[in-house]
């Protein structure tokens, strides 16, 4: 399966680092690799809601996390389900500005990958 390797722009590069930055932000991509919920990511690695939420804005907002739709919580309540959006974030810090290029996850490889963890 191929994955299409893409380069962003300065703005972009900036928001990209911003989010990359904070701290959880990279725990919570490893952790999205399959669909889950902000609570479902916040128990995977035993962070508070709060900044769980706080992460998964910053990191829908630089294109690194989707939400995927919606689905009912075990008390009843919709909730979103999130995952990422890349498999790899290569930086190139030898210019004045850092250059980003992103290896997006393919809907095939999330859909294959569903199909194995059922």
């Amino acid at each position: 399966m191929s994955r299409s390797r893409t380069e962003t722009n300065e703005a972009d590069s900036a928001v990209v680092l911003s989010a990359l930055g904070s701290k959880y932000s990279a725990e919570i991509l490893c952790a999205a690799g399959t669909p889950k919920s902000a609570q479902a990511l916040s128990e995977d690695i035993e962070i508070p809601i709060a900044t769980c939420y706080r992460r998964i804005e910053e990191l829908v907002d630089a294109g690194l996390l989707t939400c995927e739709g919606r689905q009912l919580s075990e008390e009843g309540r919709r909730t979103n389900i999130y995952r990422r959006t890349v498999d790899e974030i290569e930086i190139d810090f030898s210019d004045d500005t850092p250059v980003f290029s992103q290896k997006h996850r393919t809907e095939a490889k999330n859909r294959l990958h569903d199909k194995l963890t059922d």
